[in-house]
């Protein structure tokens, strides 16, 4: 069986709400016809930015060896890489570059988390709309630091309150800030996990979907799973989406460097979702 693809954005244990031992996920990527799979915990932030929803600093280096140990166990059935979601706010850029520097990351992957508590706090002033042209200016800086492959789930604002959320009412702010992250060469992660949330659609909808083709962003595929079920979950039907909005391939990033595959050929890769 050709296996080529993999699943980049993966979570263990160590960020305080996922489950399942890491060789359970890469088991669950061997049923699931994946080459690989990409570890990106959740990054350790100093102080009290979201605690309950990440690694503490003194658990970074056992989260780098628990990957390193899960890939020897895995060698030559599913390969298993080291990556990081690191959560970007304004002002955050230099705390993860010391980050950075302390573990050889095959996948940088940016992320910023507008329906957690601290970044409504800090950024919600009462008007949603005001909210999310901010969330998508702050994902259009983030690409700018020139620190991440891709930014994760580019669309994750529409979670934070979701009966107020309508893509026509923020699609010029959408559109500055996909130019921007065109401009910078930075990735955009197409993450299955929002089918499982309110409103039900994956990150991005199809309409960013559309505005990212047509500024040639390259797209990355990941389930952001927490639990092993989740590994490869939804994948056919990102696909399909894909496709339909004019994207004829994904890639991921091994070591830094973008690989390319063809959709029809990793749609046919895969197999059955079972658990």
């Amino acid at each position: 069986m050709n296996r080529i693809l993999y699943d980049s954005h993966i979570h263990t244990h160590l960020c305080k709400h996922a489950i399942g031992a890491p060789g359970e996920y890469a088991a669950a990527a061997e049923r699931r016809g994946l080459r690989g799979i990409i570890f990106t915990c959740h990054n350790p932030v100093p102080g009290d930015w979201s605690p309950e929803y990440r690694m503490e600093l003194d658990e970074f280096d056992e989260y780098v060896a628990l990957v390193a140990r899960t890939r020897e166990e895995w060698l030559g059935r599913v390969d298993v890489r080291l990556g990081m979601e690191f959560d970007y706010i304004p002002g955050m850029k230099n705390w993860i570059e010391t980050l950075m520097e302390r573990a050889q990351f095959q996948y940088r992957l940016g992320s910023v988390h507008a329906p957690i508590t601290d970044y409504m706090e800090r950024f919600f002033y009462g008007d949603i709309l005001r909210f999310q042209r901010i969330y998508f200016d702050h994902i259009a800086q983030a690409a700018e630091t020139g620190l991440f492959h891709a930014i994760a789930h580019p669309d994750v604002v529409k979670h934070a309150i979701p009966s107020r959320w309508r893509v026509e009412e923020v699609m010029d702010e959408l559109k500055r800030s996909l130019d921007c992250i065109a401009a910078a060469g930075t990735a955009l992660e197409f993450n299955t996990s929002g089918a499982n949330k309110i409103p039900s659609e994956m990150n991005p909808g199809r309409e960013m979907l559309r505005e990212m083709k047509a500024r040639d962003i390259p797209v990355v595929i990941g389930s952001d799973s927490h639990t092993p079920d989740r590994v490869g979950d939804r994948f056919e039907e990102a696909f399909d989406a894909l496709l339909e909005a004019g994207y004829r391939s994904v890639c991921y990033f091994i070591d830094g460097e973008k690989r390319e595959i063809s959709i029809e050929e990793a749609k046919a890769s895969l197999l059955v979702h079972a658990v």
